[in-house]
């Protein structure tokens, strides 16, 4: 009886080992969610056009950093590829004089949600503490509550009620590279850097317009948890 009794208890400590062993190995594999929250920088690498007649030839303008918070969630396709879609709150900007206006001042504001979709491939095994990954996704970059300036009023030249002004919706391509740094089985650490190509143009109530590459830099450190969900 008591060799029948230690003959089952060693069959569940056996079963026992071989479930965490397997739940070790889980961690980011197919089928698993990944779920990160944290900080976002984002800073715009911008290179203005002249805003056009009657301005003042090379009106141009620069824009400001802002941080936010920053969630996204990932979804492992397979134990390598994922497809991750990176949400947040508005970003909110200002607009500074440059070129020939430099030193004038804020413009105006602008906010921005630009939620972006990933497919990325992480590299290593999918248990293993260090994973470095790269993604490629496309950015929908909208623009909302722009708000200008007297300042920004003075420089178009009116003559007349305080100048306004909307900045194109656009879409653009966005290139990531990141990495994983796992605490323990559920917990981890990302940080990743995002680049995106972003071109659009400004309308300004007075009837003139401006072109403007942005190309932001995304910076972030996020703290995340994976776990097992509903399969696709």
């Amino acid at each position: 009886m008591n060799k029948g009794f230690n003959t089952t208890v060693k069959l569940l400590a056996l079963a026992a080992a071989m479930s965490v062993a397997t739940a070790a190995s889980a961690q980011q594999t197919t089928g698993t969610w990944l779920v990160t929250a944290g900080i976002n920088k984002i800073t715009p690498k911008v290179k203005s056009g002249d805003v056009s007649a009657p301005a003042l030839p090379g009106t141009k303008a620069d824009i400001d950093s802002d941080t936010k918070p920053r969630v996204a969630f990932a979804y492992m396709v397979t134990d390598n590829v994922s497809a991750e879609i990176d949400l947040g709150l508005p970003y909110k900007h200002d607009l500074i004089g440059s070129g020939s206006i430099e030193g004038t001042g804020k413009l105006g504001t602008s906010e921005v949600l630009p939620p972006t979709a990933f497919i990325q491939y992480r590299f290593l095994p999918a248990n293993a503490m260090f994973r470095p990954y790269v993604g490629l996704g496309i950015t929908y970059a909208h623009f909302q509550k722009e708000r200008g300036s007297g300042q920004l009023t003075a420089i178009l030249n009116t003559g007349g009620p305080g100048a306004t002004f909307k900045v194109d919706d656009k879409w653009a391509a966005s290139y990531q590279v990141g990495a994983t740094v796992k605490i323990n089985e559920q917990w981890f650490v990302d940080a990743t850097v995002i680049k995106t190509k972003l071109k659009t143009q400004v309308h300004f109530s007075t009837g003139q317009n401006q072109d403007i590459r942005l190309d932001p830099l995304a910076v972030s450190v996020s703290v995340g948890y994976n776990f097992k969900g509903f399969n696709f």
